[in-house]
């Protein structure tokens, strides 16, 4: 790859899967949900993205190179996935992503700068990570979370109440992808995922 021949070329989102490093057992957010959740963030081009859980650092590598004057900060707490992040950062040139090393909420105090975008993917307990979040997020900003389960799709929407979160939204996405399988084709389910967005009072 070199810089006159991008990995991705195209000013729209949705990166294929297999474009990016990953490591066994590392979630991801497939393509069809990670543009759900770059639409839901409504970035700009200077936008300030918190990635709290980036993982295998998909939605991170989307944001970065759709805010060339902006900045992302992944936040992921595996020394070995913080450096997966940094390697699939520098595969599509997204030299705006900065990875911090760190269990949420804990480590966000020491983060700089100051989001007007966030994006909780991960984090235990889930409501204090949303709760630091949104004390950090800038007013007017923007925060989606994602969670695949009932008990975090309860959480997550009485945290989003109690803190009066407005444009409250709440998604489930449910995909089916075509997959050959030996001569037969197949529809292969992807694992329902709830994807909340809510914006910060101004």
């Amino acid at each position: 790859m070199s810089p006159s021949q991008p990995l991705w070329p195209y000013v729209t989102p949705g990166i294929r899967d297999d474009l990016f490093e990953r490591l066994p057992g590392i979630p991801m957010s497939p393509r069809e949900v990670r543009v759900l959740i770059l639409a839901q963030l409504c970035l700009m081009p200077t936008s300030v993205l918190w990635d709290v859980g980036a993982g295998t650092g998909t939605i991170a590598v989307e944001a970065a190179l759709r805010c060339p004057q902006g900045r992302v900060v992944a936040v992921e707490r595996d020394g070995e996935v913080a450096g997966l992040i940094g390697r699939n950062g520098a595969r599509f040139g997204a030299s705006n992503i900065a990875v911090v090393e760190g269990n949420a909420p804990e480590c966000l105090a020491e983060i700089q700068p100051l989001p007007d975008r966030i994006c909780v993917e991960s984090g235990r307990p889930i409501q204090a990570v949303l709760e630091q979040c949104w004390a950090y997020l800038q007013p007017g900003g923007r925060l989606v979370a994602t969670t695949a389960s009932l008990d975090g799709l309860y959480s997550v929407g009485g945290t989003l109440a109690s803190l009066r979160a407005l444009r409250v939204e709440v998604v489930q996405v449910a995909v089916n992808r075509l997959e050959n399988r030996g001569q037969q084709q197949v529809f292969r389910a992807i694992d329902p995922i709830f994807v909340f967005s809510a914006e910060k009072v101004a």
